[in-house]
Parts: C-alpha cells; sequence; structure tokens
C-alpha cells in the first residue's frame, strides 16, 4: 500500500494527493507533511542530500510498513528528494490518508520522526563563507523515543 520516492526531482503536492484518493471514497482524512530548505540566517546558498541507493528505499519501506501496521491507514506516500536544493526548495513529502484523522495524524508524525532519525540521507550546507555537513539533533532523536514505549 505505501508508495515511497527517492528522486532528485521536485514533486506536486496535489497531484499525489489526487493518485491516493483515486477511487477510494473510504478516505475521511488526508493529511500531508511538506519539508523545506530553510535559510536560517540568511546565509544558505544550497543544502545537497547524499544517499546510499537501495539501502535508502529499503529503511523507508520499512518505516512505511511499520506505520501501516500501527494505524488503519488507506494510503501512504513518501518523497524525499536527493540532490543540491536551494532555500525554499521543497525536501520530503509525507501523505497519509485513513478514515480517521487521528491515525492519519499519528502515522504522519511517526513517520516524520523516523525520517528525520534513521532515514540514511547526509546533509551538507554550504553558505557564503563555508561548507559543513549537518549533524544529527537531539531534539529528534528525543522525539523519536516516544514511538518506542
Amino acid at each position: 500500500m505505501a508508495s515511497i520516492s527517492v528522486q532528485s526531482e521536485d514533486f506536486d503536492i496535489g497531484a499525489e494527493i489526487d493518485a491516493l484518493k483515486q477511487g477510494n471514497t473510504s478516505i475521511g482524512a488526508i493529511v500531508t507533511f511538506t519539508g523545506t530548505v530553510r535559510d536560517v540566517g540568511s546565509t544558505l546558498k544550497t543544502m545537497t542530500l547524499e544517499h546510499y541507493p537501495g539501502m535508502t528505499e529499503t529503511e523507508l519501506n520499512r518505516i512505511a510498513e511499520e506505520a501501516e501496521t500501527r494505524w488503519p491507514l488507506l494510503g501512504c506516500r513518501v518523497i524525499h528528494r536527493y540532490g543540491t536544493l536551494e532555500p525554499g526548495d521543497n525536501i520530503v513529502l509525507v501523505i497519509t490518508t485513513s478514515s480517521h484523522r487521528e491515525a492519519a495524524f499519528e502515522a504522519a508524525d511517526y513517520l516524520m520522526d523516523f525520517l528525520k532519525s534513521n532515514a540514511p540521507f547526509w546533509k551538507k550546507e554550504q553558505s557564503a563563507t563555508d561548507t559543513s555537513w549537518v549533524d544529527a539533533k537531539d531534539k529528534d532523536s528525543v522525539a523519536l523515543d516516544r514511538w518506542r514505549e
């Protein structure tokens, strides 16, 4: 049921929602999350996302399948981009559908917590003055822990 894409191309949120809805009149809730490249301090020129093909898709599928076992989802779509992106560009899209909003919201939240912490992507930021790899944040690990209880 889950559909996963790891791609360099941008995505069309409306088209992705329409594809999930097509022919499914049981859907009562659609939750989306779109992550974009942010430029805190107006110094970021680009962010480069690298991944290990095969391993990345396998992990994203595993995360999505786990969400589908925890909540009664009617659809699940995850798109994560890679390559060099500029401030304002889309990075990630998560769409969950269910008969009721609670399941759709919780599943989307779960997916994003796992994507932020466990998805095998490496981020490099280039500013006007330097280039640096972005480390994982402690708050992302704390957010992930709530799902392990």
